[in-house]
């Protein structure tokens, strides 16, 4: 397809949950809803179009033992745009990934720089590993380099305990989390357990990944204070796998990951019952595969979330949530086409029939 020819989207194009509109073009690489006049090289998509889908949690240039070669990042890049999603926000990656900017036939990323976590108390390579004093200085330095989002390791595995547990002083957490907003930057945080959501919340946090450890004393919490989650559920589905290889040193850590695991479907319902924000991610880059958009869309089905609420988080919803445009007049052409209408079957999302990223159809 030349940089002049002009594609022809028709059939249902889902604008919104409910703005259904019968065409598009691209002209350009941007989206008109105006037939452009003297046209003659058009090439016709045919289908239900969708903004291009969004993993609100995934780590292009990671894998299960640290940073990847450039290769193995455009791997995972393409891997996750044949499954249609076209913006990534990467939740903590300690590779350098900035090339991926000037490639049109990648996803577009915002990047939450490199994760912060406790010394010795998170995956080894992953993280700048340091101790509370030092937290404001670090979250200034990845709210510079990121893409206006942090990332903080919240709680993780304490080997004197046996368990999960809180990573950070209330205070410093404060003091990172306002340094962080002052610079321009949103906060998120790892947490698996319950004992470091309400300081977090209560410290200013804009958002908190996993969430397993919501309960009924801290889930109205974050309602009211507007905290969004992204439940990772495909993720989730691995506690008892790593609970098991756990049993004989920790087996209190173990238990506690079943638990949660068990409980993971109530805790996402719940939630979104309350009216806190539910958003679409697959941790996809550590011990995960990429391009799991569509199963992780599914399970929060699975967990309860109304099939086009759950639609929403990966598209629509999503896209407002992190300020980046949908199928929008003059936006940038990054849309999947569907045989059928995902929010009658979501299922139809695990099979792109065209991805077009930047106006070109790239697969």
């Amino acid at each position: 397809m030349s940089d002049r020819a002009v594609l022809h989207v028709k059939g249902r194009v889902l604008v919104g949950p409910d703005d259904v509109r019968d065409e598009l073009w691209v002209v350009g690489g941007r989206i008109s809803y105006e037939r452009p006049t003297g046209a003659r090289d058009i090439r016709t998509v045919g289908g239900w179009a969708l903004p291009g889908l969004v993993d609100a949690h995934c780590h292009v240039g990671l894998d299960a033992h640290g940073p990847v070669p450039d290769d193995v990042s455009e791997k995972q890049a393409l891997t996750d745009r044949e499954a249609g999603t076209l913006l990534i926000r990467d939740a903590g990656s300690p590779s350098d990934t900035r090339w991926i900017d000037d490639r049109a036939d990648l996803p577009k990323i915002i990047r939450a720089g490199r994760h912060i976590a406790r010394t010795r108390r998170y995956i080894r390579n992953y993280a700048h590993e340091i101790e509370p004093d030092d937290l404001v200085a670090y979250v200034a330095q990845e709210a510079r380099r990121g893409d206006g989002w942090v990332k903080l390791v919240g709680d993780w595995i304490d080997r004197e305990t046996g368990d999960l547990s809180a990573c950070w002083p209330r205070e410093a957490a404060a003091a990172a989390i306002a340094e962080a907003h002052r610079l321009g930057a949103r906060v998120t945080a790892h947490c698996f357990a319950e004992d470091s959501l309400r300081d977090l919340v209560e410290a200013g946090i804009d958002c908190v990944e996993h969430a397993t450890g919501l309960t009924e004393e801290t889930i109205p919490l974050f309602a009211s204070r507007g905290v969004a989650i992204v439940p990772t559920l495909v993720n989730i589905a691995t506690f008892p796998q790593l609970a098991a290889g756990g049993e004989t040193k920790f087996p209190r850590w173990s238990a506690h990951m079943r638990a949660l695991h068990e409980r993971r479907y109530d805790t996402v319902r719940a939630a979104y019952d309350a009216g806190v924000p539910v958003y679409v991610g697959t941790d996809a880059g550590g011990s995960l595969a990429h391009g799991l958009v569509a199963g992780e869309v599914a399970e929060l089905v699975t967990a309860g979330i109304p099939p086009v609420e759950a639609l929403s988080a990966t598209a629509w919803g999503a896209r407002r949530w992190l300020g980046r445009p949908g199928l929008d007049e003059g936006a940038p052409a990054d849309l999947v086409v569907y045989e059928g209408d995902p929010r009658a079957d979501v299922r139809v999302l695990a099979a792109p029939r065209r991805v077009v990223l930047n106006g070109r159809v790239v697969g």
